[in-house]
């Protein structure tokens, strides 16, 4: 029995905290639309990304994650509209959220400034029978939980030129915590654990065919330690994307990117964590596909990958 309760304990851990950050893996440098709704429709065309990550391969019941993720401009590109679905796998816990996204786009005289909004909804579920029973009498405590549903509001704004672009963005305004009392989800507004993100970035022209891409993002929670990720990432001729990204949670991931032809783009991560957890888990893997609709040569901004 006292095994059964460790497990309930640990997989509880979500349930009771806050629902407010956001989690933040590789997407957000093949999908900026992930963290930021002021990206919908920065690509200049309707385009479709289908994005999977396995993480912290070989340990039983890490994450899973599938995102399908669509943005189009509209209005002589002064509005952008996107569309995120993301499934969550996490143990026997299944999360999926629904956002849609909203941009409004002014053309400022050396480059353009973005604001957007992401509104949706996050449904949970758990599905404790299909832990393993270890005592006798322990299967009368693993019932199926029902289904709840939480809203979610984002904001962000982004800043972009030929050269550079800056970003603030808070991923999830409302917060949500779970009551054992009442078996729900209570909603909250509590700016002391809104996770906040910058993110910022600058293109260099090393040659006529080689460019480089340093960038990088901070979250900061005001309770909480403040994280960061930089980026270094080299682009060949316009087909070719790589390099490494380094997290302070203590783990490297590399990237790669290929476009195999004016619409579509291959892109693959890897990432090694080399904190205690590296004794369990072979790295985490990512991998997207895209396909742009219509091929535009002077992309708003040129760090969107």
């Amino acid at each position: 029995m006292r095994k059964i309760y460790k497990i309930l304990f640990f997989l509880l851990i979500p349930i009771g905290a806050s629902g407010q950050l956001a989690p933040v893996t590789n997407q957000y440098v093949l999908n900026p639309l992930s963290i930021n709704p002021a990206y919908a429709g920065s690509r200049g065309a309707l385009n479709i990304a289908a994005l999977y990550r396995r993480q912290w391969v070989g340990i039983t019941g890490a994450p899973n994650t599938m995102t399908l993720a669509a943005d189009a401009p509209f209005f002589d590109e002064k509005v952008g509209l996107g569309l995120i679905i993301m499934n969550d796998k996490v143990g026997v816990t299944k999360e999926t959220q629904i956002i849609s996204n909203y941009a409004y786009r002014l053309s400022l005289k050396e480059g353009s400034l973005s604001f957007g909004l992401g509104a949706g909804i996050t449904t949970t579920n758990t599905a404790w029978s299909d832990l393993v029973v270890l005592d006798k009498g322990d299967e009368l405590y693993l019932n199926n939980s029902r289904l709840f549903v939480v809203p979610n509001v984002s904001f962000g704004t982004c800043y972009s030129n030929n050269n550079y672009y800056l970003g603030f963005s808070i991923p999830k305004i409302f917060s949500y915590k779970f009551n054992l009392k009442k078996n729900k989800y209570d909603l909250l507004i509590n700016p002391g654990q809104t996770g906040y993100l910058f993110t910022g970035g600058y293109i260099f022209s090393v040659s006529p065919k080689l460019k480089f891409f340093p960038s990088s993002l901070l979250t900061f929670t005001p309770r909480e330690k403040i994280l960061f990720d930089i980026n270094t990432y080299f682009n060949y001729i316009d087909r070719f994307w790589f390099g490494v990204s380094y997290r302070s949670t203590r783990s490297f991931a590399g990237l790669f990117q290929f476009q195999v032809n004016n619409q579509l783009k291959v892109a693959y991560t890897y990432d090694f964590d080399f904190s205690k957890l590296r004794t369990y888990s072979n790295g985490s893997h990512e991998i997207m596909l895209r396909y742009e609709f219509r091929y535009k040569v002077d992309v708003v901004n040129p760090l969107i990958f």
